[in-house]
């Protein structure tokens, strides 16, 4: 029955959702908060610091898209029940480790764990949307900003007392305990009619996109790399660049939670803004406020004006790529959301790692991030430029037909 899309379940599936997803998506950001301390207990560079990081983020993508194409096969549920157990082992082989190599392996298995929690969770929960599909990504999105956002606070005292292997510890009991058992409540999957209803779109069936679906599946894939090498130098070394300008990475860490908190908003926003105007234009404004963000950033080294900058970066960045999704739901089947979504997401991923590491390069060469910031404007500039050409190549207009095909 179609009328199962954006009722009562649809949307307590969706709010279990993004527990889930807070949960399981601490293994993104436990990195960046222990990065200072990694760096001083191992002796090494910036850039090597940065690796445990980039490693994490690239197994984070091909998670999304290996993870993805399972959901769409056996259910969501069994794939996020392997996928915390799977995490909860990378996190203890983290806490064991004796090298940045070692770090950097066992950071490889928690991001993953990790991925399930993020693309495979938000093509489930789009399939569960018509009306509304565009604030439910959004909010299914948010976990992960979420996560980032909590989990360095709630954890804050076991950093402190007993350093970052005990956090990791730590971790590894939470993940399992909580998502496992919470997994069982999503075994319930879509029947093919409501599969059916799904596939289609608030909007009607836009102009033909001179793109086929695996082009356009490429040409999203480009321009995620691009606006995330630029999003990830804030999201990554603020925390680094605070203790640098000699804050600490107790402040660093609130930026980067007040900066994830504006995401969230900046998610909810833009899911709202995606139900009304479409994936394309949401992704163009979002980059366009981005590059905005990280021009600020260049003269900023306060600690007053770092808050408010991080906050406005939060506000203007969060919904980006949950903005992908929207563009690939629009535009391809239904049926192989998870798929696709994990594809495109993977780009993204790839993207943070490219520009966490690219970061950390710049820096070690430089002794500074302003290079570094500039470096991601540019990136940036790259990806409204994709944006503008698919947004006039053709837009979705408003109406309830069939869903969009490229």
């Amino acid at each position: 029955m179609s009328d199962i899309l954006d009722s009562r379940y649809s949307w307590t599936r969706l709010a279990l959702t993004l527990g889930i997803a807070t949960v399981g998506n601490a293994g993104m950001w436990s990195i960046i908060v222990i990065m200072p301390e990694v760096q001083s207990e191992f002796g090494v560079g910036r850039g090597d610091a940065s690796l445990p990081y980039t490693v994490t983020m690239i197994c984070f993508a091909l998670g999304n898209l290996v993870i993805g194409s399972a959901v769409d096969r056996f259910g969501v549920a069994r794939a996020l029940a392997a996928a915390a157990l799977l995490s909860s082992l990378g996190y203890v082989l983290a806490s064991l480790s004796g090298s940045i190599l070692m770090l950097s392996l066992a950071q490889g298995i928690v991001g993953l764990g990790t991925a399930a929690f993020f693309g495979p969770l938000m093509a489930d929960i789009s399939l569960w949307f018509r009306r509304k599909r565009g604030i439910a990504v959004a909010v299914a999105a948010s976990g992960n900003y979420l996560a980032g956002a909590i989990w360095p606070f709630l954890l804050a005292g076991v950093l402190a007392d007993q350093g970052w292997r005990a956090v990791y510890l730590t971790l590894a009991v939470l993940v399992s305990a909580l998502v496992v058992p919470a997994t069982v409540l999503l075994r319930r999957r879509l029947p093919a009619s409501s599969l059916t209803a799904a596939a289609q779109s608030t909007f009607s069936a836009p102009r033909v996109l001179p793109f086929s679906p695996r082009a356009l599946m490429w040409i999203l894939a480009a321009a995620g790399v691009a606006c995330c090498v630029a999003m990830s130098m804030p999201q990554v070394h603020i925390v680094a660049f605070c203790v640098d300008l000699g804050y600490g990475p107790a402040v660093g860490a609130e930026m980067l939670s007040v900066m994830l908190l504006g995401g969230v908003a900046s998610r909810l926003i833009s899911g709202m803004i995606a139900d009304k105007l479409g994936g394309i234009p949401t992704l163009l404004l979002g980059s366009v406020g981005q590059m905005i963000a990280l021009a600020l950033y260049l003269p900023s080294e306060g600690a007053a004006t770092l808050y408010l900058v991080s906050l406005i970066f939060g506000l203007t960045q969060g919904g980006i790529v949950p903005a992908y999704t929207i563009i690939v739901r629009e535009y391809m089947p239904a049926k192989e959301a998870g798929a696709r979504v994990g594809f495109v997401l993977m780009a993204t991923i790839l993207g943070m790692a490219l520009g966490g590491w690219l970061s950390g390069v710049i820096y070690d060469m430089t002794g500074s991030y302003q290079l570094a910031l500039v470096n991601g404007i540019i990136w940036n500039g790259g990806n409204i430029a994709i944006m503008l050409v698919l947004l006039l190549a053709g837009r979705p207009k408003r109406g309830r037909g069939a869903a969009a095909q490229a």
